[in-house]
């Protein structure tokens, strides 16, 4: 299977292209490429696929083998690998997902695509619609007791189901412990991606994230994205300028137009390398 390697801020894939070539068991192929020691090392596996609708499909794969509906650092890659690899030859471009068709604008440099502008979209705020369980039709800044504990939670759906928790020093949080208990929770059916958030100014947020299916990541797009929308409702930053998110990989700007009600992220994407890997022994 040929492949490449690719990641956004540190969040990184293997990608596949399914117009030229066919993945079987990409749930089997997603745990196996994924592995740092054995395979290639990512935080999953995503096909480019051709589309009827869109430019291009993209399906995503964590690295449990679990499917994700939307990778918003994964969707930028997806739209580099279109344009540097001639599957498109445009800077507007579409991408189907799992939570919908996704545009796209693509800055050039030297050729190549150095940094994707995603509308991701409108936020879901309706708790039954994320889902998470709860009285509330909204839930913002409601108490959830994790492990014992008391935390205040703010529940968004990107397309993936994001709780973020606001702490004043997430340098030090044993996320690998607290991280599951989230996940995991009875509040939440289909697991969660929790986003821990630090508030910097008006202007900055500082994060880290557990996702659901991969652990700790060092970027997240729809989490960033979920943050500064829970931010802007929670009143920590200016809802009317764009928002820089500082991930354990590098920074995004998210910017929320409450008039359209989309969501708009930027941010790199960065090709590592390409390669071939045997996955025939997978059945």
């Amino acid at each position: 299977m040929k492949f490449t390697k690719m990641h956004g801020i540190g969040n990184d894939y293997v990608y596949v292209n399914c117009f030229e070539e066919t993945v079987e068991n990409p749930s089997a192929v997603a745990r196996y490429v994924s592995d740092r020691h054995f395979g290639i090392g990512s935080d999953g596996l995503i096909l480019i696929k051709p589309s009827d609708v869109a430019d291009c499909e993209m399906d995503m794969y964590n690295l449990d083998g679990s499917q994700g509906a939307m990778c918003g650092n994964g969707i930028r890659c997806v739209a580099k690998y279109a344009y540097d690899y001639g599957i498109v030859n445009k800077k507007h471009i579409s991408v189907a997902t799992k939570s919908g068709i996704k545009y796209l604008d693509l800055t050039i440099k030297d050729g190549k695509v150095s940094l994707v502008k995603v509308n991701m979209g409108s936020p879901i705020l309706t708790a039954k619609q994320i889902p998470v369980v709860s009285e509330k039709e909204e839930v913002i800044n409601e108490p959830l007791v994790v492990d014992g504990e008391t935390y205040y939670i703010t529940a968004v759906s990107m397309g993936n189901p994001h709780a973020i928790v606001y702490m004043a020093d997430i340098d030090h949080l044993d996320i690998e412990k607290i991280g599951p208990s989230f996940e995991n929770h009875v509040a939440f059916p289909d697991r969660v991606n929790t986003e821990f958030v630090e508030v910097i100014d008006e202007h900055t947020l500082k994060m880290r994230v557990w996702e659901r299916g991969s652990g700790e990541t060092l970027a997240c797009g729809t989490g960033a994205c979920a943050v500064a929308v829970a931010s802007i409702l929670n009143g920590h930053v200016d809802g009317d300028k764009s928002v820089t998110v500082k991930l354990l990989g590098g920074d995004l700007q998210i910017f929320w137009n409450r008039q359209e009600n989309l969501v708009y992220m930027t941010g790199p994407a960065t090709t590592v390398f390409d390669g071939e890997i045997d996955v025939s022994f997978l059945k």
